[in-house]
């Protein structure tokens, strides 16, 4: 009987990593990668973090620059050192600088509107630089929107997160401009919850963020086709939304009845009795200051003393003196203007909400596009037609009015950011002139934090309440001093 020599035992090579255990990371990497992709959005139109967005989309693929050899200069340093950046950036970096622009505009329509009342807002109706300031942003947000929902991991997550960025801009704004505040050169705060605003610029953005963000995310065919032949297809949920909601806005401007109203005249001081006036109306489909359907549906759902106590039409010539401007009311000046008037009303932001959809679809062309030719065609040809159809309408009686925002208002402020982002995009992210856009560039990735601290006089009425034995003796009247000092010429 033979006996069996031991068995060799044989043993696995070390491994200088588990592949199971790599293989599970990289598939969790991937999952947060794309979480975190999904909140890079603009939180918005002014936004609360980075505005990184990319440019092609797809991080699988580069943009075809070579083959546009018509629009680029192979040999220019701007286009070669572009490109380089491109390839290790992946921003659309047109998009930072558009909104950078717009909290320029913003900053200076706020601080010069009253020198220049050319760039104002208009009295009513009429189109000047300050009406556009508003459509940009919303149309920022719109393009926004579809690079960040382009690939989502889960629809339920991202709604939750879009409602809660809604939200945050909604208190931002009751905050900000719901009377809290009191403005430059009264150092008191606080606000009665009876006569609080609820409608603002923030408050404005984030519905139509919502209502956006909810169409991108819900109301759209697969992701994973991205095609330009699926384009119209894929998105014609969208459009029907937006169609549903341009005909429920001029069904109820041009359909209401709007009655007689009064209204009570805020109680002075001095004061003994509160004032009551009343505005004659009993039309429907008017769009005159007193007697429109916007005005109406704001009185009877938010309350006269919620709404905007100094509107936009008191600058008419029938109420001021000092038309285009504010100024005392004429003799007989008709009751209305001084009732309030909410210029970011409910029946308004509804057509606002189409801006937004518009930059949605603006947004969706550099999905479905990856040459530079292609996706400047696709713009400008809608950006043409919306701003001929808004003054074809303007010319037949649908006024361009920002107060409104009437049909027309919108598609001519909508066409001329569609334009000027493509002048943006051409300048920028085509040619890679960055250098001269830089400051634009970090007010766009800054821009929440300007808008507070500019736009809505935070920093001045900080800076305010420091002050030596008494208010007027501030640090904001010190440094004009000092710089009234340091700029004079000495004799």
């Amino acid at each position: 009987m033979s006996k069996e020599g031991p068995k060799a035992t044989h043993y696995e090579p070390v491994k200088s990593y588990d592949e199971e255990a790599e293989s599970e990371r990289t598939s969790l990497r991937k999952v947060g990668e794309s979480r975190r992709h999904e909140e890079e959005d603009v939180e918005l139109a002014l936004s609360f973090s980075d505005s990184g967005y990319n440019a092609n989309l797809d991080r699988s693929r580069k943009l075809p620059v070579v083959k546009e050899t018509k629009f680029l200069n192979h040999s220019s340093p701007h286009s070669n050192h572009h490109r380089h950046q491109q390839h290790h950036t992946g921003r659309l970096v047109s998009l930072d600088v558009f909104r950078g622009l717009a909290v320029a505009l913003m900053i200076l329509v706020d601080d010069a509107g009253g020198l220049l009342p050319m760039i104002n807002h208009s009295p009513w109706n009429g189109l000047t630089l300050a009406d556009v300031v508003m459509p940009f942003f919303l149309f920022i947000v719109g393009v926004s929107l579809a690079l960040t929902y382009k690939k989502l991991s889960c629809k339920a997550i991202a709604t939750r997160k879009a409602l809660m960025r809604a939200l945050k801009l909604l208190f931002l704004g009751l905050f900000l401009q719901g009377g809290f505040l009191h403005g430059l050169s009264d150092l008191t705060y606080g606000v009665d919850i009876e006569r609080i605003r609820w409608t603002g610029i923030l408050q404005r953005i984030a519905i139509a963020y919502l209502v956006a963000a909810a169409c991108e995310i819900w109301l759209k065919g697969d992701d994973s086709d991205t095609s330009a032949t699926s384009a119209l297809k894929k998105y014609r949920l969208q459009w029907i939304m937006a169609l549903v909601l341009v005909f429920l806005y001029l069904a109820l401007l041009y359909g209401l009845y709007v009655p007689d109203w009064e209204f009570q005249l805020p109680i002075g001081e001095s004061s003994s009795a509160p004032k009551i006036l009343s505005v004659k109306c009993e039309v429907r489909g008017d769009t005159s200051p007193a007697c429109n359907a916007v005005g109406m549906i704001d009185r009877v759902l938010l309350g006269t003393q919620h709404l905007y106590k100094k509107p936009v039409y008191a600058r008419t010539k029938e109420c001021s003196l000092n038309s285009p401007d504010y100024g005392p009311l004429p003799l007989n000046a008709p009751s209305w203007c001084e009732a309030p008037f909410d210029p970011e009303g409910l029946l308004s932001s509804v057509m606002a909400i189409v801006t937004c959809l518009v930059g949605l679809h603006y947004g969706h062309i550099v999905l479905h596009f990856k040459g530079h030719n292609d996706r400047i065609c696709h713009w400008m040809i809608p950006s043409i037609f919306l701003i001929l159809s808004g003054l074809f309408l303007d010319l037949f009686g649908m006024h361009i009015n920002k107060a409104l925002y009437t049909f027309s208002y919108m598609c001519v402020t909508a066409g001329v950011a569609g334009i000027l982002f493509v002048g943006i995009y051409v300048l920028v992210d085509m040619y890679g002139y960055r250098r001269i856009t830089l400051v634009l560039e970090w007010m766009g990735m800054h821009a929440l934090m300007l808008y507070v601290l500019a736009a809505c006089n935070i920093l001045p009425v900080v800076l305010q309440g420091f002050y030596w034995k008494q208010p007027g003796n501030n640090i904001v009247l010190f440094l004009l001093w000092l710089f009234l000092s340091c700029s004079l010429p000495v004799h």
